[in-house]
């Protein structure tokens, strides 16, 4: 994870957010389609928005390339892809409901954990 520039800047970005809750998920032996998935959540509709466009932001000023976005409009759950990195952020609720790290505990454990949900 150390040597992965990307996922540290998200990591320190979602930080500076206040985004609650962080894991990280090294799933690229087990999936085609990106390296590594980070899951967090807000307190908040308007408080996942704020981290998005936050994200969003950062990347850009960064360079680096999203590849897609969704769920700013109502900010129950954002995802951004960054290809080889995809963040997804929850309320607390859709998270617990879509049992989101179980689905992702299925390929691997995570390989950051901020706290057990």
């Amino acid at each position: 994870m150390a040597d992965n520039i990307k996922l540290t800047d998200v990591l320190n970005w979602l930080n500076e957010k206040k985004a609650e809750h962080i894991a990280v998920y090294d799933v690229a032996k087990n999936c085609s389609y990106t390296d590594f998935i980070v899951v967090c959540n807000g307190s908040a509709d308007v408080h996942n928005k704020a981290i998005a466009n936050y994200i969003l932001l950062m990347a850009k000023q960064n360079k680096y390339q999203i590849i897609s976005k969704a769920g700013l409009e109502y900010g129950q759950w954002i995802l951004v892809d960054f290809g080889d990195l995809i963040v997804h952020i929850f309320l607390q609720g859709k998270r617990e409901y879509y049992e989101i790290d179980r689905l992702f505990s299925e390929l691997t454990e995570p390989i950051k954990e901020e706290k057990d949900l």
